[in-house]
């Protein structure tokens, strides 16, 4: 049985809609210029056989350094959020860093750190730096097994705008 909450929304709660309710880029020409951080992360459970590939800090593939590519396409994505996700405004990021570390439970964790100076923020472009991160690592280790598992994507946080937010854990 589905449970349902009964949520009543507005056109006006909605940025990316028009007062017809029709799609649009959100128009940031009044906003100001401030210096916006986004941090996001992606869970990937790694199956034994993925595991036991861990040597020095990395798994090497017949593709190459599994991490050092993920790093890699993760901040060529994040630069390309703009064509990626139709309504995002094309940014030119000051800086992207991914991290990866792992937890106690046979799990990556994948984090992205996006940085601008700007009148829009990058927390898609977070998002999208670790995502694309975690779909790299499950390409080039998916011959070891497909049994990985991208588990979560989140933000953990963003600063500058108008509200900043951190996810308490």
């Amino acid at each position: 049985m589905a449970c349902t909450t009964n949520i009543y929304l507005s056109m006006n709660d909605f940025s990316h809609l028009d007062d017809k309710g029709r799609a649009t880029m959100v128009n940031v020409s009044a906003k100001a210029v401030t210096t916006r951080t986004a941090t996001a992360r992606c869970i990937v459970s790694l199956p034994g056989a993925v595991l036991a590939k861990l040597s020095d800090g990395d798994i090497q593939t017949k593709k190459g350094a599994v991490f050092q590519t993920a790093v890699i396409a993760g901040i060529m994505a994040a630069k390309r959020t703009g064509e990626l996700i139709p309504l995002c405004h094309p940014l030119g990021l000051e800086d992207c860093k991914i991290e990866m570390s792992f937890n106690g439970n046979d799990e990556l964790l994948i984090d992205c750190t996006a940085v601008i100076t700007a009148k829009t923020g990058v927390e898609m472009e977070a998002l999208v730096g670790a995502s694309v991160a975690a779909l790299t690592v499950y390409d080039m280790c998916k011959a070891l097994s497909h049994d990985i598992v991208i588990k979560e994507t989140k933000l953990l946080e963003k600063t500058g705008g108008k509200n900043d937010f951190k996810r308490s854990e």
